[in-house]
């Protein structure tokens, strides 16, 4: 008898265990649960909420879902979004999104323009670089001039000011001239974007750029730009521009002298290991404007 009631004992808890089992909820999928929360942020009504979710999709290399989501936050109406989106898109390494993002090259907010460039250079699309060389110069490759508009974006302090604490020291290498550079841009100096623009011509092939940086180098009256116009010649490693580099040991500024010394020293080297083979073609340096 103690048997029998033990047996249906053993049933009726059995049983029970298999209902609270059945309706106990699903565990959830954590990436599901992950994406819920991204989500949200994406389609946030604050601004600043939707900036920084998209942030996050670049860091999500070869998801589908990721770049989708960037794509469709190029559309944002604020331009902060379209340029986190943007830069997103280059973080990720898809060149697939080539053709959007040359595409945001039109776009009318100037950070969004710089963001686009950056991605291009990152995923080998030469022409991103035509962006900073524009910036530098104050003219296209093309020797045509910038539009009126984009003419008054330069020269604009506050408004360059802006945009470099955006794209300048947001996401543009500044290396050792970063926190010099954040100190000018709360003045409202126009120079820490275009020193930004010098940096990222460093490994421009067009030998434009080449000739920009030098150019920049020898004259543009901002320290900081000469400065690094002369650490992108270092990186950009052309012993063509040794004598240009040379020309900066007599800047007025001991910052600029020491990175022209960077760029005489690096040229020197590379100038050595070359020996062995044909010399390529030297070019002048280029002239120093006369003080007005």
């Amino acid at each position: 008898m103690r048997s029998l009631f033990y047996a249906v004992s053993l049933i009726v808890v059995s049983t029970a265990a298999t209902v609270s089992l059945a309706q106990a909820p699903a565990t959830p999928d954590p990436q599901e649960k992950a994406w819920t929360v991204l989500n949200t942020g994406l389609t946030n009504t604050d601004m600043d909420q939707r900036v920084k979710a998209v942030r996050v999709l670049g860091e999500l290399t070869g998801d589908a879902k990721a770049k989708d989501a960037a794509l469709t936050a190029l559309q944002d109406a604020k331009p902060e979004v379209r340029a986190a989106a943007a830069q997103a898109l280059g973080e990720m390494g898809d060149k697939s999104a080539d053709s959007q993002l040359r595409e945001m090259l039109k776009d009318t907010d100037p950070s969004v323009i710089i963001a686009a460039a950056y991605s291009l250079v990152q995923l080998g699309d030469d022409r991103g670089y035509d962006v900073y060389y524009a910036i530098l110069t104050g003219e296209q490759k093309t020797g045509t001039s910038l539009s009126e508009q984009q003419k008054k974006m330069l020269k604009d302090p506050k408004k360059m000011a802006a945009l470099g604490l955006q794209a300048g020291i947001g996401f543009v290498p500044f290396g050792g001239l970063a926190v010099t550079g954040y100190k000018m841009l709360t003045r409202d100096d126009t120079s820490p974007v275009l020193a930004a623009a010098a940096i990222m011509l460093a490994k421009d092939p067009d030998p434009k750029s080449g000739d920009a940086l030098a150019n920049a180098a020898a004259n543009h009256d901002k320290w900081l730009v000469r400065q690094a116009a002369f650490n992108a010649i270092a990186k950009r490693g052309d012993p063509n521009l040794l004598a240009d580099a040379v020309t900066g040991l007599q800047d007025e500024k001991p910052e600029v002298q020491y990175s022209a010394a960077g760029a005489v020293l690096r040229l020197t080297d590379l100038q050595a290991e070359r020996t062995e083979h044909p010399e390529t073609p030297k070019r002048k340096p280029a002239p120093k404007k006369k003080p007005a």
